[in-house]
């Protein structure tokens, strides 16, 4: 491997709802790929959070997670996190989940914006869609003004499926001033952005979000910069890990941030 510290800080294992493996196969692939470290992040849906007992999974999540270190204690670091999903849509939910495990790592995330499907299932029009994601970054920039999360998950997250699924043509520079603000609040309260790699082995081919945005966090004075694979099956874990090191190199980082306990590390690239 090109870089000494490979860790992937977004994984789901059985314990989410997509997640098609246990945590200990998580763990056993990340051993064989000579990964530094991962965080299992799996999905707490705030504004699905009673309807479908999300609360036994984030339970299963913790105790699955706090199994495997123990079995893994001196062959790699296994993080405790979870990811976050509309916590400003049920905020009662979001501090219970919060309650429900000493984590390492939260990720803060937007599937779906208020009333509508999450957009992996949305049908995309010339007409709904320069609302949907004026409606996504408005609710994304309210996200990012709380104190859920310690890393903003991928950023441009609708662009994964209207990449894959339209021909519309986006005009990124109608949300330039959206995306200033969103990064300029993690900046402020010294929050991380996340690097998302799920982008490379789908059809829109580049991290979440791009290289622009993440030479723009830098220049605004971004100083955390996590990196995911947001892996839902073991086989994937650790996918595009190298490439968003060398892309963070790229765009000028010198570092790149796991969490433990909820704090900050800085490991070099």
């Amino acid at each position: 491997m090109k870089y000494k510290f490979i860790s992937d800080s977004h994984l789901h294992s059985i314990n989410s709802f997509d997640g098609k493996d246990s945590v200990i196969m998580i763990a056993e692939r990340a051993c064989q790929l000579n990964l530094y470290s991962i965080t299992i992040t799996d999905h707490c849906e705030c504004n699905e959070y009673e309807e479908q007992n999300v609360r036994k999974d984030i339970e299963g999540s913790v105790i699955d997670t706090a199994k495997a270190r123990a079995m893994y204690l001196d062959k790699l670091r296994i993080y405790t996190g979870i990811e976050l999903g509309q916590p400003t849509q049920n905020e009662k939910a979001a501090q219970e989940a919060l309650s429900l495990g000493e984590y390492d790592f939260v990720l803060g995330s937007l599937h779906n914006i208020r009333g509508e499907q999450d957009f992996y299932f949305i049908e995309y029009t010339p007409e709904n869609t320069t609302d949907l994601l004026d409606r996504y970054f408005r609710e994304m920039s309210d996200l990012a003004k709380t104190d859920y999360y310690d890393s903003l998950a991928h950023l441009t997250y609708p662009l994964r499926y209207l990449a894959g699924k339209t021909e519309i043509p986006f005009d990124r520079r109608r949300y330039d001033d959206a995306i200033d603000e969103i990064l300029s609040e993690l900046v402020r309260r010294d929050k991380a952005l996340e690097v998302n790699t799920s982008g490379l082995r789908q059809l829109i081919g580049k991290t979440l979000p791009d290289e622009e945005i993440i030479r723009r966090f830098r220049e605004l004075g971004g100083k955390y910069v996590t990196l995911g694979s947001d892996a839902h099956r073991w086989g994937d874990v650790g996918a595009g890990i190298e490439e968003g090191l060398a892309l963070l190199q790229k765009c000028g980082f010198t570092h790149f941030t796991v969490f433990e306990k909820r704090q900050p590390r800085l490991l070099p690239i």
